[in-house]
This record gives C-alpha cells, sequence and structure tokens, in this order.
C-alpha cells in the first residue's frame, strides 16, 4: 500500500469542537479510523491546548508536529477567517520521528541542534530528510537553522517554516504530540522509501544600485557604502519618507520593499525583512547579513510572484522523477500575503496547477522559511539550507 493522506480543515468558536472536526474532516477523507501522521496548522486566535486536545481526540495515536500560524492553506486556498488544518498520511514504507528543542531564547544553534540530534537519533541514526517548525520570535532563525545542520550535516535536504501568530508578532506556538510549546524548534524526520521534492522562489526584484555591506553585526545592518543604512531607503524614498521609518515600524514597508543579498548557489537573491531601525540609522533584520555582502532594495510584485511560484512547484514536482505527488506542503511567507491582499488565492491556484487541483495540500503563512538554495535535494553536495525570507517554498512527497 502507498502513502495515503488527505486534509481536513474548519473554523468556529470553540477551539476543543474546531480541533476535532477539523481532524475528522481529514480522517473521514483518509477512509481509515487512524493515521501515522499528523500535521496541524492553526490560527493563534484559538485557546492552543484545547484546540490540539480537540484534534488529539480524533488521531490519539498518530505521531503530531505542527504550528501556529499568520494564516492557514488548504486545497481550498488561503482560509479567508481563522482556522485549523489538518494534514494526515498513512505511510506503510515511511517512518516518521518527531522531537524539540527547547528554549531557542537560550541559544538558537543550540536548540536547533537538540532537536535535530534527538530525531536523529531516534531513527538510528539514518534520516533521508527533516522539517522544522521553529519561533523566531525567540531567537534568530538563521541560526536555529545551523543548529539543526549541525546535527544532520552541512548539506542535508531540510524544509520548514517559522510559527507566526497572525501578524501579531507577540507569541507563537508549536505542537508536539500532546503538548504545547513556545520558544522552541519542533522536527520531523522521515526514514523510507519515498521521494521529495522542494521548489524555492520569491520573485521580488531589485531596484537602484547594489550597495556594499561595510558594517554589520549578525542581524543588524550599520552601514553600506560607508553610510548608514537607512540611506538605502532615504536615497530611494526620500529623506522625509526615511524619517517616518524611524519613528514608526520598517517592518510596514518591508513587505514590499525588502532587502536582497547576493549568495552562491541561487538564481534569486536572499531576501532579509528589515525590522527596525534604530536613531543611527542601523536597521535590524529578520536573520543576519555578512560583511562585504552585495545589498539591493527589492520591490514586490504580485505579477511575478504568480509566475515564480508555478515555477517552484514545477521544480519541486521534477524532482519527484515522474511519480504522482502524494502531499504538498506549503510554507509561505506572510509578506507574500499581504502583497497579495484579497488575491491572495492565484498564488495557491498557480501552484496547484503544476501539482494537480486534487493533491492533498496544507501549509501556512510564516514569519520565514528554511529550505535548501534553488530547492536542490537531488544532487546532495549543492543542496545548502538556508533561512529565508519573503519566499514561498513547496515540498512535495511521493510514495
Amino acid at each position: 500500500m502507498s502513502l495515503q493522506v488527505a486534509v481536513g480543515k474548519n473554523d468556529g468558536e470553540d477551539a476543543y469542537t474546531v480541533g476535532a472536526n477539523a481532524c475528522q474532516d481529514a480522517m473521514s477523507r483518509l477512509g481509515s479510523d487512524k493515521a501515522d501522521l499528523a500535521i496541524v496548522f492553526a490560527s493563534s486566535k484559538y485557546d492552543q491546548e484545547k484546540m490540539l486536545a480537540g484534534v488529539r481526540s480524533v488521531s490519539k495515536e498518530a505521531i503530531l508536529v505542527g504550528s501556529s500560524t499568520a494564516g492557514e492553506i488548504t486545497m481550498d486556498g488561503p482560509a479567508k477567517k481563522p482556522s485549523v488544518a489538518v494534514m494526515l498520511m498513512n505511510a506503510p514504507e515511511i517512518k516518521f520521528y518527531a522531537a524539540v528543542g527547547e528554549n531557542i531564547a537560550g541559544g538558537p544553534r543550540e536548540a536547533g541542534k537538540r532537536a535535530a540530534a534527538a530525531v536523529k537519533e531516534m531513527a538510528g541514526g539514518t534520516l533521508n530528510a527533516f522539517m522544522m517548525l521553529p519561533d523566531v520570535l525567540a531567537g534568530n532563525g538563521a541560526d536555529t537553522v545551523r543548529g539543526v545542520l549541525d546535527a544532520l550535516g552541512e548539506h542535508f535536504p531540510v524544509v520548514g517554516g517559522a510559527s507566526g501568530d497572525d501578524f501579531q508578532f507577540v507569541k507563537t506556538y508549536q505542537y508536539l504530540n500532546d503538548k504545547v510549546y513556545s520558544g522552541t524548534i519542533v522536527g520531523l524526520g522521515l526514514v523510507g522509501n519515498f521521494k521529495i521534492g522542494i521548489g524555492v522562489k520569491h520573485g521580488w526584484l531589485p531596484v537602484g544600485m547594489p550597495m556594499k555591506v561595510t558594517k554589520s553585526q549578525g542581524a543588524v545592518l550599520h552601514e553600506l557604502d560607508g553610510q548608514p543604512a537607512i540611506n538605502i531607503y532615504r536615497d530611494y524614498f526620500g529623506a522625509e519618507e526615511a524619517q517616518k521609518l524611524q519613528q514608526e515600524t520598517l517592518a510596514k514597508l518591508a513587505i514590499t520593499y525588502p532587502l536582497g543579498m547576493t549568495v552562491a548557489g541561487s538564481d534569486e537573491m536572499l531576501i532579509r525583512d528589515p525590522i527596525t531601525v534604530d536613531e543611527k540609522g542601523s536597521i535590524t533584520c529578520a536573520a543576519e547579513i555578512p560583511e562585504g555582502s552585495e545589498i539591493r532594495l527589492m520591490v514586490g510584485s504580485r505579477e511575478e510572484a504568480v509566475k515564480v511560484a508555478k515555477e517552484a512547484a514545477q521544480k519541486a514536482m521534477e524532482q519527484l522523477e515522474g511519480l504522482p505527488p502524494k502531499a504538498v506542503i506549503i510554507f509561505n511567507c506572510i509578506a507574500r500575503s499581504k502583497l497579495f491582499g484579497d488575491r491572495s488565492g492565484e498564488e495557491i491556484s498557480a501552484i496547484q496547477e503544476a501539482v494537480g487541483a486534487e493533491t492533498p495540500l496544507i501549509g501556512f503563512y510564516t514569519y520565514g522559511e528554511q529550505a535548501p538554495l534553488g530547492g536542490e535535494v537531488r544532487n546532495i553536495e549543492r543542496c545548502n539550507p538556508v533561512f529565508h525570507n519573503e519566499t514561498v517554498v513547496i515540498c512535495v512527497l511521493a510514495g
């Protein structure tokens, strides 16, 4: 028997009922009374413990991983209201192992390493793929990725998305089996007879002249071409607008005007989200930008974003080598939802044109994405997982 997958969703006011109904919806579509794996993506609006208890009341034995979100995605497209989405899998030829790395605030790299090492140990030292769900409000997401790779190897196929909280940026949650966590990374390891394909694209376009990072410290960008970092926005938008950025949150503008960094191994620039700017003009980003990097201001385009989402899905499908996809998992930056507004369904429809409208699909809007540069997983030496911003990551499974 091959991999069987089904997705259910529900919305409403009572957290326990919504969780139970979403899982029951998936179980009914699965045509079984039990599952090997449950993936749960839920609005932070709900009482998280009650919601998870509702899911577990239906699927008691499945290994369960999941995350709070900034919006849920299923075959019907982006959720129009807060909801719970559940993907269930029965996989006779795949074994799943899951663990948590706690206390990201105390050291994101160490937390990532703990989660991945625990999963690897459970699997007897052999893994084929790893999915991560980190809390980036608690610590540097890029460091969490590095910790995972410390345990699994620098070229290991890693994919995932950072938990959300409905665009509040206050507190996010991660789920493992019966327990709700915060400030952690939950990791899922897969071992067995299956194929995985990963597509990674953003579609943001560079504008203006490239600038060199002449002073930075971790995620704080101090100087570009020897000038305060904020000048990249001042030169493009004018002094008055740049002054506003120092009084309000830069993150609002970064939705459509993030920064792009040239990196080896990718045909697109790696996006970095600016979050805040201080009185000296230093910009704090969602992940680090090393000194010496070449930076461009980027602009978002709905048309380009739709086009590249389909291209990313096609790239993921190619890696299945002709096998039909059985499951699609999407990690999609919240910035893309904000860029599209009411038209966000167009992007998901474009993805479905490539993967098939009937293929079970689940996903969520994230606070950052994790995937190899260019989605490369077949040539393991070129598989370089990193932390992305404003990017759509599409993972397809066949088996």
